[in-house]
């Protein structure tokens, strides 16, 4: 099993970054896909989710109407589509993968990738 992140960088404020995290070794769509994000020196924090099929999607407050979620269960592949990008978004990004269903959580997840470091310069 395998989740690789790929798509951080270093982003000036206001400015857009798209992750992407390319899933192998599973039944990538019978599984929701979440990223989750953890801050320096700061715990876990659940930022989207997204179900198996893709109609449904969640987001933490910190990020709605900033971030999209999407997936193409075709290429085994979900994405984030950062826009707006806050200094507090300084973060590595995690992909993550339940078989549970979309949930809205830092834990519990099947399968995590190794993350992706984001940074937003003010």
């Amino acid at each position: 099993v395998q989740l690789v992140e790929s798509g951080g960088g270093l982003v000036q404020a206001g400015g857009s970054l798209r992750l992407s995290c390319a899933a192998s070794g599973f039944t990538f769509s019978s599984y929701a896909m979440s990223w989750v994000r953890q801050a320096p020196g700061k715990g876990l924090e659940w930022v989207s989710a997204i179900n198996s099929g893709g109609g449904s999607t969640r987001y933490a407050d910190s990020v709605k109407g900033r971030f999209t979620i999407s997936r193409d269960n075709a290429k085994n592949t979900v994405s984030l589509q950062m826009n707006s990008l806050k200094p507090e978004d300084t973060a590595v990004y995690y992909c993550a993968a339940n078989s549970g269903g979309l949930v809205r959580s830092a834990n519990n997840y099947n399968y995590w990738g190794q993350g992706t470091q984001v940074t937003v310069s003010s």
